[in-house]
């Protein structure tokens, strides 16, 4: 099958292709570039069969005729990123979106997998247990808003001839390429691994589900070759069962594996509204062949193993090669891209 990658040179895209690849799809990606720069060498990850350089608001058709399946990666990628502005979250997340579904739709592109967010059930916190996909959407960020937003324009595009699927993910975690530390797991080891310290700035509380990238990318790949009874239409949350924790349970577990580390809980910005805990039943019963594999102490043992090796090298794990609104800030200061984070043609 030809399956089309957006956003494959971001966090999650390396494991993504690898995994469509190594299934035997003809694999082509889409990017943009913000991020090409922020790559490290890991073996194993092959590159995209074909890449196309474009903005996802710019996508023709002719960019993805003969393409049957597109994963949909691409987006201002976290609640940082949105708060720049969010009319250019809504713009690129969700208008741009539903902009490439349409051509999809016209020219034949059947299967389309959205990345959405565990992050729409917002603030659930412990009120009525884990959260399913028939729960409320509580949206606390332009990101958040944006993934509800794109599913309720996806689902009014499904028809017998264009089938999306919803692929609500944890919060990700693991060693990518392209690696990101401003993602909980990676910065609280980051500030243990370089610090000997995990500093907890709220009071712990809060629970974040997570999942491993290359437990999302294989149930993508389950998406995609899913008969379409089984997945048209549909929305999965994308984790392990045992992978919902609070914040202060992820930094124990890396003080664990980490001797010496020290944990501080400062509770300085007080209880974070952003609190839910998820239902993972669904895919793990449901979306065909699918079965998360990583549990939080795998990834991070992997993480610091990676730390380790020396990967960081001399530079800080909070520069803009590993935090994604660093780098965007970047692109604006160099006049890389213009004021709708356009790319320039001289870039």
């Amino acid at each position: 099958m030809h399956v089309m990658v957006t956003g494959h040179q971001g966090y999650v895209g390396p494991w993504m292709i690898r995994a469509f690849k190594e299934a035997g799809h003809h694999v082509t990606g889409l990017d943009v570039g913000y991020f090409r720069d922020c790559v490290e060498p890991l073996d194993g990850f092959p590159p995209p069969d074909v890449e196309r350089v474009r903005d996802i608001r710019d996508v023709g058709e002719a960019d993805i005729e003969g393409v049957e399946a597109i994963v949909h990666l691409a987006a201002l990628s976290n609640d940082p990123l949105g708060h720049i502005e969010p009319a250019l979250t809504h713009a690129i997340n969700t208008e741009a979106s539903l902009r490439l579904a349409r051509l999809a739709k016209t020219v034949g592109t059947k299967r389309f997998v959205f990345a959405s967010s565990c992050s729409i059930y917002g603030a659930s916190g412990d009120a009525g247990g884990p959260a399913d996909e028939q729960a409320p959407f509580d949206p606390q960020s332009a990101y958040a808003r944006s993934k509800v937003d794109t599913e309720a324009g996806l689902s009014e595009l499904a028809d017998a001839d264009f089938e999306p699927v919803f692929m609500r993910n944890a919060t990700a975690f693991g060693v990518s390429p392209r690696m990101r530390f401003d993602l909980v797991v990676q910065n609280l080891i980051g500030w243990g691994f370089t610090t000997g310290t995990i500093r907890v700035l709220s009071d712990g509380t809060p629970w974040r589900p997570i999942v491993h990238i290359a437990d999302m990318s294989r149930a993508c790949v389950s998406a995609v070759v899913a008969p379409a009874r089984a997945v048209a239409g549909q929305a999965f949350n994308i984790g392990r069962g045992d992978n919902n924790f609070r914040v202060r349970e992820i930094a124990e577990t890396i003080v664990r594996l980490m001797p010496g580390v020290r944990l501080e809980i400062a509770g300085e910005t007080g209880p974070d509204r952003r609190s839910y805990r998820v239902s993972f039943a669904k895919a793990a019963t449901r979306l065909p062949g699918f079965e998360a594999e990583w549990s939080l102490e795998r990834g991070c043992e992997e993480i610091v193993g990676w730390l380790r090796a020396g990967y960081l090298q001399n530079r800080d794990f909070q520069s803009r090669f590993y935090v994604r609104l660093l780098q965007l800030q970047h692109l604006m200061a160099e006049r890389l891209v213009d004021d709708q984070i356009r790319m320039r043609a001289s870039a």
